[in-house]
């Protein structure tokens, strides 16, 4: 690649990354302002859980999902451009699980862990499980894809522009995994100063940079999908 050429995918690269940012603070500005009400709907047991579920999804999606999409339509990507291909697969999953070993080690150590159900932590996915028939499949499809799918997704996409701008000589060293990996810990609040604060952080960074290190190794997303899918707070 020639300097000008290199030149102009970085700019590129940079425009894509201010896209993906503002488009998810448009996002979060439209949602903070009515929160309350949102959340108060989203609870409402009155409601039809399927129809709460989806608005939840879009919240979920326009926060982690829209951004890239944005991006991907305007640059005319495919998924399989960023590893969501067959081949790896097994490998990228594979390898994606040992990087999470040492979290349920650590939340088995401390207590936490009193059963398995994918997507606990999201409000419905009890309901929508409990609810007749076609209700969990179409409910738990919409969990799967915006909490699981996009979720997951995000990180590769996010990690492939940011090591076009800043590439590593080294390996072992992923910048673009590094960086998301603190923005996990900030986004989902992983923040502390106590011991057991600084051990839980420790281990999701290793989930992270772990399973962005398998797609780097393997060419394969799917590794991080799985993930986000069957192993984030399922614990």
């Amino acid at each position: 690649m020639t300097n000008a050429a290199a030149t102009t995918e970085k700019r590129t690269t940079n425009q894509d990354l201010v896209i993906i940012v503002i488009a998810t603070f448009a996002v979060l500005a439209l949602f903070i302002p009515f929160q309350e009400s949102i959340t108060h709907f989203s609870q409402n047991k009155e409601q039809p859980v399927l129809l709460r579920t989806f608005a939840m999804a879009l919240v979920q999606f326009g926060v982690a999902g829209f951004g890239i999409s944005l991006v991907m339509l305007l640059r005319r990507e495919r998924f399989s451009q960023y590893g969501l291909v067959r081949w790896g697969a097994l490998a990228s999953i594979a390898f994606s699980v040992l990087a999470f070993v040492p979290n349920i080690l650590f939340e088995f150590a401390a207590g936490r862990i009193s059963g398995y159900l994918p997507f606990q932590s999201v409000w419905m996915t009890r309901e929508v499980l409990a609810a007749p028939f076609p209700v969990p499949f179409a409910g738990m499809g919409l969990i799967a894809v915006a909490w699981g799918f996009f979720e997951g997704f995000n990180y590769v996409v996010i990690c492939r522009k940011i090591n076009r701008i800043c590439p590593s000589r080294n390996r072992w060293l992923n910048w673009g995994a590094l960086i998301c990996a603190f923005m996990c810990i900030l986004i989902h609040g992983m923040v502390g100063f106590t011991a057991m604060g600084i051990l839980e952080a420790l281990t999701v960074m290793i989930i992270i940079y772990g399973m962005l290190m398998a797609h780097e190794f393997t060419g394969n997303a799917w590794g991080c999908v799985f993930v986000f899918v069957f192993l984030w707070n399922a614990f």
